[in-house]
């Protein structure tokens, strides 16, 4: 897409957000500049929230004010990447993105930048560099223990050895159905299950193991500096006879 069809795509976009919504944004800002991640290969900052909050007790558009940018050159290096790269849904996404980062600063949090954090975790487990294993609980809450990150679905189940020990399978809710996986050989203390297999199949769904320990043992891994240890694994999940009771 040309510059200033980009242009004029991102500025419908913007002004399609109803108005009470953008109270507060001074405006938006298209810039053909392309902004590469600093420290992740081909990942590109497609937009920004640059937000200024000036001291007072009173916190709202008059204190907090907003800019909107968009990079061109992002989308254009993004697009030489993904010959499905959706261009218009791409551009409107990223302003809806941007103006949520406002609102959400209006209201005294950023969620949003909780699952900025996320991606750029998973972007970095991706990438074989070093990465914090607890990610995922910084997407987005969709029941208790199970988190959204993009498109990435994590399911949070904690477990103690002997209970990982005596089970065959392990057994998780999806989609208003139980579901069993096969458990991986060992615990660990953070095990990444990647499920296949569930129906209806999200692009990615992950079961996370978390070993439970008492409250001494966190302690003395923390004297001790000690990290967890982390494992990956796959898993094929099957249907669990309904009839068959909780696990």
């Amino acid at each position: 897409m040309k510059f200033d069809v980009f242009q004029r795509t991102a500025e419908a976009a913007f002004e399609a957000i109803p108005a009470e919504y953008r109270v507060g944004i001074d405006g938006l800002v298209v810039s053909r500049e392309a902004l590469p991640h600093p420290e992740l290969p081909d990942i590109w900052t497609l937009g920004m929230c640059d937000t200024e909050s000036y001291p007072s007790d009173w916190v709202g558009p008059e204190t907090t004010r907003s800019v909107v940018i968009l990079y061109w050159g992002s989308f254009r290096n993004l697009s030489r990447l993904d010959p499905d790269f959706d261009w218009e849904a791409e551009i409107h996404e990223t302003v809806e993105h941007e103006v949520r980062h406002h609102l959400e600063w209006l209201a005294g949090h950023d969620d949003l930048g909780d699952v900025d954090y996320a991606m750029d975790e998973s972007f970095k487990r991706a990438d074989g560099q070093a990465w914090d294993p607890w990610f995922f609980q910084k997407g987005e809450p969709l029941r208790r223990r199970a988190y959204a990150v993009e498109d990435q679905l994590f399911i949070e189940m904690e477990i103690a050895e002997d209970e990982f020990e005596a089970a065959d399978d392990l057994v998780f809710d999806w989609d208003g159905r139980r579901w069993g996986v096969a458990k991986p050989n060992e615990l660990g203390d953070l095990h990444f299950v990647w499920v296949e297999g569930v129906v209806p199949a999200p692009r990615s769904l992950e079961l996370v193991l978390v070993r439970r320990v008492g409250w001494w043992d966190r302690v003395r891994r923390w004297v001790k500096g000690e990290g967890p240890r982390v494992l990956e694994s796959e898993g094929h999940a099957t249907p669990v006879d309904p009839q068959s009771g909780p696990a």
